[in-house]
């Protein structure tokens, strides 16, 4: 196995990008061009529950608050720039185009717009905003207007929380046409939910430049089993199984997908004998990716 310590590099590559896999011992920053990860290497030694990228910067879930680490300095690991937000404990946080929305462990659930601004300067205030909600269960995943629950989906519209419907709710995934990954099946929003996939599902996520209304790339894992959705007949079908639970992917020019074991992998898709390029990054208790401005 790598040390975290330890770094493998690459010569400049075109469509380089950086992904960021949030652990039980902090972020792993990790250059990827196309399928081939070259530099990787600790940037923030915390608990991280969830992260997600927006807006210049990678926001980080942590048992003390909701940690914003700033894309635009520093270009090693060791000289990333990261500060607290003033949320408080999170279990999940989730971005859009314009801002942040966190969940603190007892359902609190609230927004930040702007989460850049004054970002370099460690003192600037930022202000999170409540959502307003009857009670919401145990928050389980955050992705754009769309907030994964015990008791169902939650969508985030005028400040407020308005339950959506299902239940048992594992991720959600708001680009293109809204999924959900729940304990009985895969859903999509249409007129209502309806089911795509039977049996349990625990991670779901589509290509953050979908149109609105379709799904250009998407991905679902239910057990051991990958599947991927097919744009042009419009369906799911079975790309690889995993034996270590993938519990995030993100999209650049290929598919990458985290293992819960830390395991960071490649989709190779013109590859029918070897689904995946993978490589041990060192950590464990993994818990999510974040793949900022993928090409």
């Amino acid at each position: 196995m790598h040390s975290i310590e330890e770094k493998r590099v690459y010569g400049d590559r075109e469509g380089a990008l950086e992904a960021y896999v949030a652990s039980s011992i902090g972020v792993v920053r990790v250059r990827v061009a196309d399928d081939t990860v070259g530099e990787f290497g600790l940037c923030d030694r915390c608990t991280a529950r969830d992260i997600a990228a927006t807006d210049g910067v990678v926001a980080i879930a942590t048992d003390e608050d909701v940690r914003l680490l700033d894309l635009e300095r520093g270009d090693d690991a060791d000289d990333a720039t990261v500060v607290d937000s003033g949320f408080g404990p999170a279990v999940a946080v989730g971005a859009d185009n314009s801002g942040l929305v966190a969940a603190g462990p007892d359902g609190g659930v609230a927004r930040l717009e702007s989460p850049s601004v004054g970002l370099g300067d460690a003192g600037s205030a930022r202000e999170w905003t409540p959502l307003e909600s009857d009670g919401v269960a145990a928050v389980r995943a955050i992705d754009g207007d769309l907030v994964g629950t015990e008791s169902g989906v939650y969508r985030v519209h005028e400040g407020c929380l308005d339950h959506a419907g299902l239940s048992d709710v594992r991720d959600v995934s708001a680009a293109g046409v809204p999924l959900a990954a729940t304990e009985d099946g895969l859903y999509k929003l249409g007129n209502g939910w309806m089911q795509a996939l039977e049996g349990a599902f625990e991670t779901v996520a589509a290509d953050p430049r979908s149109e609105r209304g379709q799904l250009t790339r998407a991905h679902a894992v239910g057990g051991d089993a990958v599947y991927a959705y097919d744009a042009d007949d419009e369906s799911w079908t079975e790309y690889d199984r995993s034996s270590a639970p993938i519990v995030g992917i993100g999209y650049g020019r290929t598919v990458y997908a985290v293992t819960e074991r830390g395991t960071f992998l490649s989709a190779t898709p013109d590859d029918e004998a070897n689904r995946w390029r993978s490589q041990t990054i060192g950590v464990s208790g993994v818990t999510g990716l974040a793949v900022p401005g993928g090409e």
